[in-house]
């Protein structure tokens, strides 16, 4: 992450957290008073995403994560941990 998101993602919490209306103006504002230098397209990015979301419905679902891994391969599946594989019997050879 770059430190242009990450200085608009602050002042996105710092805005939220306060109450405040989350506009690229706000967030420009408070960008520039920290002193950091951001591309121009940074904060507007950040209002438009935020226009459709709530920060708090962000930040409470940051550990859901995504969809998790498909259903488990049939046939040649590794074995469960901690339990081996059952030895095969050999197999008689043809006469």
């Amino acid at each position: 992450m770059s430190n242009s998101e990450l200085a608009c993602t602050y002042a996105s919490l710092i805005l939220s957290d306060d109450g405040i209306p989350i506009t690229a103006d706000k967030i420009a504002t408070l960008v520039k008073a920290a002193g950091v230098t951001v591309e121009s397209y940074w904060p507007g990015m950040f209002a438009r995403l935020l226009e459709s979301k709530s920060i708090g419905d962000l930040v409470a679902n940051v550990g859901s994560g995504g969809g998790g891994g498909g259903p488990a391969a049939a046939g040649g599946a590794a074995p469960a941990a901690g339990g081996a594989a059952a030895p095969k019997a050999p197999e008689p050879e043809p006469e």
